[in-house]
């Protein structure tokens, strides 16, 4: 395997042990550069947050609000599946948002690269609500 599959698979391993124990933030912290891409599948001008945002804070940002809005009652992550200096999570998801009370399960799939030992971008891939 190369440097970079075998870096991926590392930083994956963390990020997919921390964020099984609900600890997000601190895989954020510890695991991301601080020029961190975030790509979402769109964006959401109600919440004030582009479909595609940069820097730590801003995703730091992005959790916090995510905490906030969100009870989750289980959470569970499968992975990671390597491919080069990326590799994919699988987040599967019960939560109640908060705001509306409204209870639903959650899947996405997040695709991220490794630079330096650290996920410089990472990208959701989700189903959409229908309207």
């Amino acid at each position: 395997m190369s440097t970079a599959t075998n870096e991926a698979i590392e930083v994956g391993n963390q990020l997919v042990a921390l964020c099984s124990q609900g600890q997000n933030l601190e895989a954020i912290n510890t695991l991301y550069a601080d020029n961190i891409v975030s790509v979402e599948v769109m964006d959401c001008p109600e919440m004030n947050m582009p479909q595609t945002m940069e820097g730590i804070e801003a995703i730091r940002g992005k959790n916090q609000w995510w905490a906030e809005n969100h009870e989750v009652h289980s959470g569970n992550c499968i992975g990671p599946f390597p491919h080069g200096d990326q590799f994919i999570v699988i987040f599967d998801y019960d939560v109640t948002n908060k705001p509306s009370g409204q209870r639903c399960q959650m899947q996405e799939a997040g695709l991220f690269t490794v630079a330096g030992g650290k996920i410089v971008k990472e990208e959701f891939f989700y189903e959409m609500p229908s309207k």
